[in-house]
């Protein structure tokens, strides 16, 4: 079956089962074909479409494009970010020498001094070579070695193809080394699920190997302690939960004398309960399954996603509150407030150092941090709360513990337990690395803090003709919605600047400033010299202007910000970005003819609504990784698992609301359409590529011109599991959207 012969969508739904009482009906869907992810004919409509969209975009402007982003990705100059166990700075690194990477470790003075001495304990390119295997690395988890003795065992997770996921096996740091299951090496199937280390011979697993049962969502339904030796289905089983519950995780705390295993029930993705294991039984924490909760040694923190009213005492939601955990299971409910909302502050995160609590906080999008301490009383808070000197406007910064238990090799010699990370990064600063320490001063001066800068990322476009703006747009509503600008300083307000806006609004995901040399050289200083393949287009010798919009769905003013457009009030987040082009285009910045918009995942469905709700107000679309199909998302890969942002479309009362921001059901005839790119991966186990390969299907058999699509056949939701695939798809998404925006003449 070609596009050709695809059949036009009908306008009447009709039930695919008209007996299901009580479910909603199924529009007739003549693509439903494209849904068998890997089967021949399907791939061979895939491979068509690749090549129809590579002949249009891969030109001799796309092949340097394609060279100066990888040139990015690929920079030896990048920071090499890493992470502290025991005395040794574990980092994982890709460049062109090695495309998969490596892992690979320091020590604190090599790292210092700006030229490590890397010792390399695993190269992914050749394990690839040796076992004939595409691995992508998902990350490590050590096993605690005895008090004295370095860190010796972890468990890699490793990827065949880039998705979610993963095998889990057990490396030897020392040999730099697999441990052969032969020998009682832990070695888990491929899958999706968690693995945490009990203690030397026993890990807590939780998986869907080896027939284990899955939930609707396709994650683990099961929890198992799995001895060496054992397999997944003779494994003692520990921990269960329902089919239609998200998923199940297992995982040990093995902190000194706060050992504590724990078992968490994902209800839905913003439910869940948690229990600790006690005298062999689980004792599951008293608190409404939307209050997130994490623990630290002695301290329980709460974070409710909507208030909560415990007694006389209620707690705003996305506020932070503490209990002693001990107190908490003993019945004690007198919480400690160590920060409350407001209509311009959100925490995005915290952070324990050996003393105090880091808080990272936004205020208007732009970074503010505090350092708490517990032993002090507080003003505003419950505990003494100071206000960390370094987070200039408009920019993102995030400090997070170095190493909470070390009591040597800190950055001063007085051991690492309150030492710090410091990342800062903004549109036109590329990101910054200090090594930061806290300590207490004396009564009255708060938590007193050095720094010492250790990294800066190398520039690669030239920042200084560039500035970065914030505004505001109102919505339908009269909500206010904030958007970054970054643009030349000599920008003309005449319409006629590309504009490429950005967003993504859904499950309390923030979009924060950020340097990208990548959007640096292939968009901001983009100029064309040709006509970029458009009959008639002159040359468009201007940049572009690249937008950030932090619309309602995402997590920028916390909890209620992402409540404000969940379910039935989703239309809310599409207003918001409408409401940020209309913005745009009224202040002469650009024009529809030259506004594009972008997004991947939840972004690409907001892409799709852009598309299909709002295709006046823009010449060309590119959509990543999408939902698109939200009449059947919950049927595909792990659509299950996101009812709780979307609403559930078999229920007939909930698709009456799905329905209206469905973008594969909102097309119709006769609408001017932007150009519009959807792109996706064969191997993403989240999302999937059937909803961006159907609706690509429908928009061609409809007649509609200039849709475009292609499939990459590895990479998993990334899109890209290397950075040549990511320097490749980055550059289709931003080759498109400039030939379709600055080719059309100046």
């Amino acid at each position: 079956m070609t596009t050709a012969e695809a059949a036009h969508p009908p306008e009447s739904a009709l039930p695919t089962d008209p007996a299901a009482a009580g479910t909603a009906p199924e529009p007739v869907d003549e693509n439903i074909w494209l849904e068998e992810i890997y089967g021949e004919e399907q791939l061979a409509w895939v491979r068509e479409q690749n090549a129809r969209t590579e002949e249009l975009l891969e030109d001799t402007d796309y092949a340097e494009l394609e060279n100066s982003i990888l040139e990015v990705l690929d920079s030896t100059d990048r920071i090499a970010m890493v992470g502290k166990h025991g005395e040794w700075y574990y980092n994982f690194w890709k460049d062109r020498e090695n495309p998969k990477g490596v892992w690979r470790r320091t020590r604190w003075e090599s790292y210092r001094g700006g030229s490590p001495e890397w010792d390399v304990l695993l190269d992914v390119d050749a394990l690839a070579a040796a076992e004939g295997e595409e691995w992508v690395f998902h990350g490590a988890a050590f096993l605690r070695p005895a008090e004295g003795e370095p860190h010796r065992r972890a468990l890699l997770a490793l990827s065949p193809d880039g998705g979610d996921a993963n095998r889990y096996r057990e490396f030897d740091v020392g040999s730099r080394s697999f441990v052969d299951p032969a020998a009682g090496g832990f070695d888990l199937p491929t899958a999706k699920g968690n693995a945490s280390w009990l203690d030397a011979d026993t890990l807590l697993v939780a998986s869907t190997a080896e027939g284990m049962p899955k939930t609707t969502s396709s994650y683990a339904r099961t929890g198992v302690k799995l001895r060496r030796g054992e397999s997944l289905v003779t494994a003692e089983r520990v921990f269960d939960i329902p089919e239609d519950h998200m998923m199940a995780l297992v995982a040990h705390d093995s902190t000194p004398g706060f050992e504590r295993t724990f078992a968490v029930d994902w209800i839905s993705f913003f439910e869940k309960t948690t229990s600790v294991l006690r005298d062999g039984q689980w004792v599951q924490f008293d608190v409404p399954a939307d209050v997130n909760l994490s623990t630290h040694r002695e301290w329980l923190l709460f974070r409710p996603q909507t208030d909560w009213t415990i007694g006389a005492a209620r707690y705003p939601a996305g506020s932070l509150l503490a209990v002693g955990f001990d107190a908490f299971l003993a019945g004690s409910r007198e919480l400690s407030v160590l920060f409350t909302p407001d209509e311009h502050t959100s925490l995005q995160s915290w952070s324990w150092t050996r003393d105090f609590l880091l808080l990272n906080l936004l205020r208007d999008v732009s970074s503010e941090i505090r350092v708490l301490d517990p032993q002090r009383p507080g003003e505003d808070s419950a505990w003494a709360s100071t206000v960390l000197d370094a987070c200039p406007p408009l920019h993102d910064v995030n400090a997070y513990a170095v190493d909470d238990e070390d009591e040597d090799g800190g950055s001063d010699a007085s051991g690492a337990g309150n030492d710090f990370w410091l990342v800062a990064t903004g549109f036109t600063t590329p990101s910054t690395l200090t090594r930061g320490s806290l300590k207490r001063g004396p009564d009255g001066a708060g938590v007193l803090s050095t720094h010492e800068a250790l990294r800066s990322s190398p520039s690669f476009f030239n920042e200084g003709a560039y500035e970065v703006q914030q505004h505001f747009a109102v919505s339908q509503d009269g909500t206010r919605v904030p958007y970054f600008q970054v643009a030349s300083k000599d920008l003309v307000l005449d319409g006629q600047n590309p504009t490429q806006l950005s967003g993504y609004g859904g499950f309390e995901i923030s979009r924060t400033p950020a340097y990208s040399g990548t959007v640096g050289r292939a968009w901001l200083e983009r100029r064309t010299e040709e006509s970029a393949g458009h009959e008639g287009g002159a040359p468009h010798t201007r940049g572009g202007v690249y937008v950030v919009a932090n619309i309602r769905g995402g997590g920028e003013y916390g909890p209620a910000w992402h409540r404000a457009a969940l379910q039935e009030k989703r239309h809310r987040a599409y207003e918001d970005f409408a409401a940020v082009a209309a913005d745009l285009i009224s202040r002469g910045v650009t024009s529809r003819e030259r506004l594009g918009c972008v997004g991947g995942s939840n972004g690409g469905l907001l892409v799709g609504n852009m598309l299909t709700r709002y295709p006046e107000l823009f010449g060309a679309a590119s959509c990543g990784v999408p939902l698109l199909d939200m009449r059947r998302y919950t049927k595909l890969s792990a659509g299950y698992s996101w009812i709780a942002e979307y609403g559930d479309p078999d229920v007939p009362e909930q698709w009456e609301f799905i329905k209206t921001f469905s973008p594969y059901h909102l097309l119709k005839d006769g609408v001017d359409y932007p150009e519009t790119f959807i792109w996706t991966a064969t191997s993403d186990d989240r999302v999937g590529p059937v909803q961006a390969r159907k609706m690509a299907a429908r928009m061609q058999a409809m007649g509609i011109p200039n849709i475009w699509f292609h499939e990459a056949l590895e990479g998993g939701h990334a899109g890209a599991s290397d950075n040549r695939q990511a320097a490749a798809l980055q550059s289709r998404s931003q080759h498109f959207l400039w030939r379709s925006l600055a080719g059309r003449g100046a």
